[in-house]
């Protein structure tokens, strides 16, 4: 039993398919199927169910895969604090971002972060909320960026910026002249959303709650670029925090009157990562870019 036969074993058990995870692993399939069988003969116990359509991961199979989980991030840790060692500010640093941040901050963050730290190597993975939080807990990623607050066990977060929200409507709306808004003046409103799964939605709905607004229900959108178009066409209004606001896109971008309804926007990683001098550094430099 080896670190490789664990990895396989993991990447199998969050994919449930084998030609997706030799895919992942950089092995053929014959090659992955192989070293798994050996695995089981090894510990003595079936990991898998195999069938012809699908892989199902047994009870112990489960429990085995989330202790392997484990294994691997010390073992990724051990290679991080001997790198680390001989510059905590250089290598690869996997940064999270999820989709209505990731498109307009990040090419602003990311010049800031490679002029500050040259040696440092970003991935960039840009995901749902929820996906990023998975990540984070399994060690696939270093940091992520999310809004806060976040309520999860063994991630530390540190706010970094706020981002209003703006009532967005089409230029021949009924309050499209209007210089500033106030909650109350959107009660009785139907906006537009986003889908399940993006925090955008979740914290419209929350203003939603506070203003007397309402979901409308016909339409749910998959992207924010989708949700600014509907409202360009005059489909109807939303919201769209002001890091996303874009000129001459057909849009009346309306700022609410104090107290305004905003986001705030934290850099988020676990509490026993080893990168932590690197991640105080990309907190500097990211508040350097929004200050």
């Amino acid at each position: 039993m080896n670190l490789r036969d664990l990895h396989y074993l993991v990447t199998v058990a969050d994919t449930r398919h084998y030609g997706k995870a030799a895919e992942q692993c950089h092995v053929s399939q014959p090659t992955l199927s192989m070293q798994l069988k050996k695995l089981e003969e090894t510990l003595g116990v079936q990991l898998f169910e195999r069938t012809n359509k699908k892989v199902m991961i047994t009870p112990v199979g489960e429990h085995i895969a989330e202790r392997a989980r484990k294994i691997l991030q010390d073992a990724e840790a051990i290679k991080t604090i001997a790198n680390m060692s001989q510059d905590p500010y250089a290598g690869e640093f996997r940064l999270g971002a999820f989709p209505t941040l990731a498109p307009y901050f990040l090419p602003l963050a990311v010049p800031a972060i490679r002029k500050k730290l040259p040696k440092l190597k970003l991935l960039l993975v840009e995901e749902k909320t929820e996906s990023l939080v998975e990540r984070l807990k399994a060690g696939t990623l270093d940091a992520a960026l999310l809004a806060l607050p976040l309520q999860e066990d063994g991630l530390e977060t540190m706010p970094l910026f706020d981002d209003r929200f703006l009532l967005a409507v089409s230029r021949n709306h009924p309050l499209a002249k209007r210089k500033t808004i106030r909650q109350s003046d959107i009660m009785g409103e139907r906006l537009l959303l986003l889908e399940d799964g993006h925090c955008l939605r979740a914290q419209a709905l929350e203003v939603c709650s506070m203003t007397g607004a309402s979901e409308n229900q016909e339409f749910r959108a998959t992207s924010l670029e989708t949700l600014r178009h509907m409202v360009a066409s005059g489909v109807g209004i939303t919201l769209i925090p002001k890091m996303a606001m874009q000129k001459s896109d057909g849009i009346v971008y309306i700022p609410f009157a104090k107290p305004a309804p905003l986001r705030t926007i934290g850099l988020v990683w676990r509490k026993t990562s080893a990168r932590k001098p690197c991640i105080d550094a990309l907190a500097k430099s990211m508040l350097r870019t929004t200050g």
